[in-house]
């Protein structure tokens, strides 16, 4: 699963590359994020009385409690988090599957985990700053680390994966984030009903990305700060 994602481009670019959108932004000044892993906070778009703001969530939604368990299947007193979502048709998910629920999720790179669990970012060919993951979000309290002294009450966020791409595939066989790239794509999947939306659950075209080992990854990502 994606567990790592980067987003290094500014604000501007970000509201730029959703077309024909109002857009307003609660976020003052957003610093490259070259390094984003489960409950980091990061930028999402919602609709807003149909207008796009453009905000900040903590990246993990709440486990279905009988995976939020030790291994002799005991309940934690505290919540591992879901950043990828696949099975669409669970009841955990279906409540934050409604258009009220649905985010845009801005990245410029992901990793997926091969078999040694090593890291593999994957960018754009053609170079672009910044595209889309297909978000669901929602007001909620999560108790993060058993440590906390409280729950953390805020926005958080997760997005959808589905079947890998041909340039995926060979890294890690399972799963990708479900990514928007037409506008189209974006519309569908904040208005849309979710028996149309829910079409959008599917590997980005062929030819699309390009792969590039996690040191290589990091080192790019070094000379950059």
């Amino acid at each position: 699963m994606c567990n790592a994602y980067n987003v290094t481009t500014n604000v501007q670019a970000i509201i730029d590359a959703v077309k024909g959108w109002k857009a307003r932004q609660n976020i003052k000044n957003q610093p490259w994020l070259p390094g984003i892993y489960p409950n980091y906070s990061a930028p999402i778009l919602r609709l807003v009385d149909d207008e796009l703001e453009l905000t900040e969530a903590l990246w993990g939604m709440p486990t279905p409690p009988q995976f939020n368990v030790n291994s002799k299947g005991e309940p934690l007193a505290y919540d591992r988090g879901v950043t990828n979502i696949r099975n669409v048709s669970s009841p955990h998910w279906r409540r934050w599957l409604g258009q009220a629920h649905r985010c845009l999720v801005p990245f410029t790179t992901f990793s997926e985990p091969d078999a040694k669990h090593k890291n593999h970012f994957f960018r754009f060919v053609d170079g672009r700053e910044v595209a889309f993951m297909a978000g669901v979000y929602a007001p909620l309290t999560r108790q993060i680390k058993k440590s906390d002294p409280a729950p953390t009450e805020g926005l958080f966020y997760g997005f959808l994966t589905t079947s890998p791409n041909a340039q995926v595939a060979p890294i890690h066989a399972k799963a990708m984030p479900v990514i928007l790239t037409e506008d189209y794509e974006l519309e569908t999947w904040l208005k849309a009903d979710w028996p149309v939306a829910k079409e959008l659950q599917r590997p980005l075209a062929d030819g699309l990305l390009q792969s590039a080992p996690a040191e290589d990854r990091m080192a790019e990502q070094s000379s950059l700060l």
